[in-house]
């Protein structure tokens, strides 16, 4: 029997993929589990077209990061933090510092998106790395100064 399969199947296949299975099988652990449907002619062509969709929606979606990450290069930016006499942070800039102060300059950016190796906790100039999946990555410059 063939069955188009709904969700990643251990030792069978991944979600989309046409696959033959035993009947029994079929009838009793896949359809009851909702891990597979019974491949007809229009499900198959129904599939097809969705599986066409999500990849124009995720060609446009790369797009997309492309540009943010074409409009981040070089860019710079400052955070006022209160520090003590030796340049030490009261506190530390985190990632979600930095997506705010992007979010002040228009870049929608995630914080979940922005790596740092350790919270800031020193004056002066670090980077981060901001990821946008598939290898979509640019780096940030990030200045903190006295306040």
């Amino acid at each position: 029997m063939k069955v188009i399969l709904q969700k990643d199947v251990k030792n069978l296949g991944k979600v989309g993929e046409l696959v033959s299975v035993a009947a029994g099988y079929a009838r009793n652990f896949l359809f009851p589990r909702f891990l597979a449907s019974e491949a007809t002619e229009k499900r198959i062509h129904e599939f097809e077209h969705l599986k066409r969709m999500a990849e124009i929606k995720k060609k446009k979606a790369m797009a997309e990061r492309q540009e943010v990450i074409a409009k981040l290069k070089g860019v710079s930016v400052v955070i006022k933090a209160t520090a003590g006499e030796s340049d030490k942070l009261f506190g530390s800039i985190t990632n979600l510092d930095i997506s705010n102060e992007l979010e002040k300059r228009g870049f929608s950016v995630d914080r979940r998106d922005i790596i740092l190796e350790e919270p800031i906790r020193l004056l002066g100039n670090h980077k981060a790395i901001v990821k946008l999946g598939d290898g979509i990555e640019t780096t940030v410059s990030v200045s903190v100064e006295r306040a």
